[in-house]
């Protein structure tokens, strides 16, 4: 299984406490997701976020409707969480979220690992592009919320 990377930096002039308790509340995916995915938490009341927490989702790739089933497999709070897929479109997403603490605000790392069905050919013509349109949009929404 060929495995791709990429890691996203994002600096906010916040107390790294106020970041990582929004991304605590897992309804704040919604918000920073690009509207063009159609992005909707299934789950009808909050979720609690630990080791073990599963979070379903439903959205849209490339107007395919995809059902998608997160699990939290790290939770250290405020420094650091993990979401790994367990249902969806890859054959393995691990998403890695680091909250580090500098420069009189936080530093918001994304670490993700993923392997796609059609491996190489397919990430660099669909996949690639598409995450990298995903964080971009995440950036700019993060910037707004905490520049």
């Amino acid at each position: 299984m060929k495995l791709f990377t990429m890691q996203t930096e994002l600096w906010v002039p916040r107390p790294i406490a106020e970041v990582f308790q929004f991304f605590a509340d897992a309804r704040n995916l919604e918000q920073i997701t690009p509207p063009w995915l159609r992005f909707r938490i299934l789950a009808p009341a909050s979720i609690e976020m630990r080791v073990g927490a599963r979070i379903a989702y439903l959205l849209r790739i490339r107007g395919v409707p995809v059902r998608w089933e997160s699990e939290i497999t790290a939770w250290e709070p405020p420094h650091r969480f993990v979401d790994e897929q367990r249902r969806g479109p890859y054959r393995m997403w691990i998403h890695e979220h680091l909250f580090i603490s500098e420069n009189d605000g936080t530093t918001i790392v994304d670490n993700i690992q993923y392997s796609v069905p059609g491996g190489a050919l397919i990430n660099r013509l669909f996949v690639a592009p598409d995450v990298s349109k995903i964080f971009a949009y995440r950036k700019r929404v993060l910037l707004e919320r905490f520049g």
